[in-house]
């Protein structure tokens, strides 16, 4: 939940980065490759096919989370479903958050909608039990995919927070103080990246397109000015979600100067 202070200036906050990059990666080898990179925090997928998987969640994620803290990296959230054992394995392992989206059926928005906040009231129970919340992220394409949209679907469901990304939030095109104060209530987690749309002959004829910080439609430099002052005492986390290249190793060293971009932008 968002701080209630108001601030003129606030320490740096714990920078995280989303691991899906590395997903494959044992935990040894990725806590030394993103304490590296200048992190001190992250975000695990578990999902199939990463190092940890839904069916292994339980048994693995704790240590993993151990190895990670033993490297100097906190584990903020896991990517994943928000079952029960996902829930379990996170308050074994001492992870207060799983990140999740609000897709949409063919049946469309409304009906869509209407069952997604049918299936969340039977998530709350857990949310309780074992003291992990579960974040919204607004996605475009077949997702709710807008700050409101979600802040109304999570409106009365206790231990839901709102997960803002700074790449989604600016190809809807709005004004990122405004969803940011929108969602301060709610705010549990601040995505960064940035992307913008390019040409495809295909329909819809424009595809958006993940890249730097410096690259794209998101303005790091408003959105991190605008927490620092409002006393945004929480972790960021950098996606590290680049269209290109497609090679960990190439990703890494965007995050690394992505990193050092929004340092600089919280200091300025």
């Amino acid at each position: 939940m968002a701080p209630h202070a108001d601030h003129d200036h606030s320490p740096e906050p714990l920078w995280a980065v989303f691991s899906k990059p590395w997903a494959a990666e044992a935990p040894g080898p990725l806590g030394e490759r993103l304490a590296g990179l200048g992190f001190g925090g992250a975000e695990v997928p578990v999902r199939p096919g990463a190092y940890v998987d839904p069916d292994s969640a339980g048994r693995l994620l704790p240590g993993f989370v151990r190895t990670l803290a033993d490297r100097g990296v906190t584990v903020i959230s896991v990517a994943a479903d928000a079952t029960e054992p996902v829930f379990a394995a996170c308050a074994e392992a001492g992870v207060p958050l799983i990140r999740i989206m609000a897709p949409l059926g063919d049946d469309g928005y409304r009906a869509s909608t209407e069952r997604l906040r049918r299936e969340w009231a039977t998530l709350q129970p857990l949310t309780e039990r074992y003291g992990v919340r579960v974040g919204v992220q607004p996605h475009r394409g077949r997702f709710v995919e807008s700050t409101l949209g979600v802040l109304q679907l999570i409106d009365d469901l206790a231990g839901f927070d709102l997960v803002w990304d700074a790449g989604n939030d600016a190809l809807t095109g709005v004004d990122p103080v405004t969803t940011l104060d929108l969602a301060w209530p709610r705010l549990g987690l601040v995505n960064l990246k940035s992307g913008h749309y390019r040409p495809d002959p295909a329909p819809p004829r424009y595809r958006h397109w993940w890249g730097p910080a410096d690259s794209g439609m998101a303005d790091w430099g408003r959105i991190l000015g605008h927490l620092r002052d409002r006393g945004w005492d929480q972790p960021v986390c950098l996606t590290a979600e680049y269209s290109e290249p497609s090679d960990p190793d190439g990703k890494a060293e965007l995050a690394r100067a992505d990193l050092v971009t929004a340092r600089g932008h919280w200091n300025a």
